[in-house]
């Protein structure tokens, strides 16, 4: 159904909340087509099922035994250009944040 949700068993290190939840959150929206951004009537469970299958996972991936060959990718969250755009979306963000805190008018 989604190829693009990175295979998380077996990496090294193990994969992390982080990553979990990200497949976990793909997942969700590939099935409901519920974006991050939608009313609160229609995210809010979304968020939840999010929250649910990550526990899933999480429980799973504990339980499988050790693969024997690693994933054949780099989950996204892993790869320099990820978390170069990420660290340049947080520095953004608070700048934005900061902009608020001082009263510096800006535009949204």
């Amino acid at each position: 159904m989604c190829r693009n949700i990175t295979t998380l068993r077996g990496l090294e290190p193990a994969a992390t909340a982080e990553e979990i939840e990200a497949a976990s959150a793909q997942f969700v929206r590939k099935v409901t087509g519920v974006a991050s951004n939608a009313s609160p009537a229609s995210r809010l469970p979304a968020e939840q099922a999010t929250a649910e299958i990550a526990a899933i996972v999480t429980r799973l991936l504990d339980e499988l035994p050790a693969r024997r060959v690693p994933p054949k990718t780099i989950p996204p969250l892993r790869r320099p250009e990820v978390q170069a755009r990420i660290a340049e979306r947080m520095r953004l963000r608070e700048d934005h944040e900061r902009m608020h805190e001082l009263g510096i008018p800006h535009t949204h």
